[in-house]
């Protein structure tokens, strides 16, 4: 949590803040501090009875009454409380709206970048975060590893924390000096206005691909909940679209007439566009151009995908004012993404690579990076999480199959079976030519993926990246990939460099 500001300066009135609410025992309620968790709850607080998706905040509403809450935020007049009441429409946005408003209104005195989409988020942020430092823009940034504020970080618990957390990290920026702050901006918490307080400069959408389906129902759900992200610009502010994903079209015609939106591609005429794309298992160079000039970029991420990524970061910072030439050194000085195609360094005469990828979509584009740096065969280990949509399952078999070699492994297997997960990745399989080792145990399976490659292969360990437990059943089990790669290796050849990285 941000060193300071942990609660409101000044109370916030309810009345003022949501001029269409009504009340219940009184004509307005001033808020010093809110809590949708009752547990948290203490004496004076006002409880946030927020729907859910299993538990209803209503439920817990005598639990915060008895903890000290002195008034309720609810979508609905409960009967015998004894405590005042503010009723709204919407308690989700409007427990947003009201954090943002108790925290001083950050995003206010933020330039922000919010990014959402299925895959990417996580790069662009740290792109962004890169070009913006090194023009000597502090930055601070809130995604799916770490939450920082410019200057503390501590490891992030969700990609999008929930409001009161974000307006305390934003909060904690705008009072350190720092700039900017980009974020990544989940479907789900798109869905439930987790952010709905919060408004951006630049709004940043990847790609829509398949995921999340066991909670949004179906495609559909799942792109309009992308296209919340547009809700939340700033008066002038711009929508950044992939002219190469299939579903821009779509997306393009959900934003406001008074909206600006620029896109990036590489296979489809866009506002930023690379070229002379040069690919190696170490980086990566190519052209940045724009329709008034260009600047040559090198990177060390690897990956047609990464090029992608970084011209969506390109637009966000041409926003806000960054030159070209500052934004080519911006990402060249971002050395990695921490399990974002993260090069395990070794004396082994082939690479190994540690990539995030948990879809079908960012499984066909990791294997296709490490496919086009490498000479020999590819190898990839991977699983597919428990109590997650079984939908994308085959489809991640499926894409397995442009490897040589599919290992299927666990991945989090959470309360389900592990084999039940991997019999549900092999239908897809069995739909390619794929070569398939079955293994459950993932430390077995990535040291035998690793015992198999020979001089000029590639091994690429998806599903899990940065992470450093497995969730089984409700145990969280050390695992971290990276390290696994590095014992396995070192097993191997005991030449092996300590460390991982670009």
């Amino acid at each position: 949590m941000p060193y300071a500001l942990k609660q409101a300066a000044t109370p916030v009135s309810l009345r003022r803040l949501f001029a269409s609410a009504s009340f219940v025992g009184c004509g307005d309620i001033a808020v010093s501090d809110v809590s949708e968790d009752s547990r948290t709850c203490e004496r004076g607080h006002l409880f946030a009875a927020l729907p859910g998706t299993t538990l209803q905040g209503i439920q817990f509403v005598e639990d915060a009454i008895g903890r000290g809450a002195r008034a309720v935020l609810t979508d609905r007049p409960l009967t015998n409380v004894d405590v005042h009441q503010c009723i709204v429409s919407d308690v989700r946005r409007a427990y947003a709206e009201l954090c943002e408003a108790l925290y001083g209104y950050p995003s206010r005195r933020l330039g922000i970048v919010g990014v959402t989409g299925t895959n990417g988020k996580t790069t662009v942020t740290w792109l962004v975060r890169s070009i913006l430092e090194e023009a000597a823009w502090p930055t601070a940034l809130l995604g799916t590893i770490e939450y920082s504020d410019g200057l503390d970080s501590e490891p992030s618990s969700l990609t999008t924390p929930c409001s009161k957390t974000l307006s305390q990290w934003l909060a904690t920026a705008a009072s350190r000096a720092t700039q900017y702050a980009t974020i990544e901006l989940s479907s789900h918490a798109l869905d439930q206005s987790r952010a709905a307080g919060t408004l951006l400069d630049v709004a940043i959408v990847t790609n829509v691909t398949q995921d999340h389906f066991d909670y949004h129902g179906g495609f559909d759900a799942y792109r309009l909940s992308k296209a919340r992200i547009f809700r939340q610009l700033k008066r002038r502010g711009l929508v950044v679209l992939n002219a190469d994903d299939p579903n821009t079209p779509e997306l393009a015609a959900l934003t406001a007439d008074d909206q600006q939106v620029r896109t990036f591609g590489v296979d489809h005429a866009a506002d930023v566009t690379a070229e002379e794309i040069r690919l190696t298992s170490e980086g990566t160079s190519f052209r940045l151009r724009t329709s008034v000039d260009s600047v040559d970029v090198r990177t060390h991420l690897i990956g047609r995908h990464n090029v992608i990524n970084c011209l969506a970061a390109a637009v966000a910072a041409m926003h806000v004012g960054v030159p070209l030439a500052e934004i080519a050194e911006g990402i060249e000085a971002l050395d990695c993404v921490p399990g974002r195609m993260e090069r395990v360094e070794s004396d082994c005469p082939f690479n190994v690579y540690v990539d995030y990828a948990h879809t079908d979509d960012a499984l066909s584009r990791a294997i296709a990076a490490v496919r086009e740096v490498t000479d020999g065969r590819v190898l990839c280990v991977f699983g597919a999480g428990g109590d997650r949509d079984r939908g994308k399952r085959p489809l991640l078999g499926r894409a397995a199959g442009d490897a040589d070699i599919a290992i299927v492994t666990s991945d989090n297997p959470r309360h389900e079976h592990a084999g039940d997960i991997i019999e549900d990745i092999l239908r897809g399989c069995r739909e390619t030519s794929v070569a398939v080792h079955v293994e459950p145990d993932r430390a077995v399976a990535i040291r035998w993926a690793l015992a198999q490659a020979a001089p000029g292969d590639t091994v690429l360990v998806a599903g899990k990246g940065h992470e450093t437990v497995q969730i089984v059943g409700d145990d969280r089990r050390s695992f971290d990939d990276r390290t696994v790669c590095l014992n396995a290796l070192r097993e191997r050849t005991p030449a092996v460099a300590v460390g991982s990285g670009t």
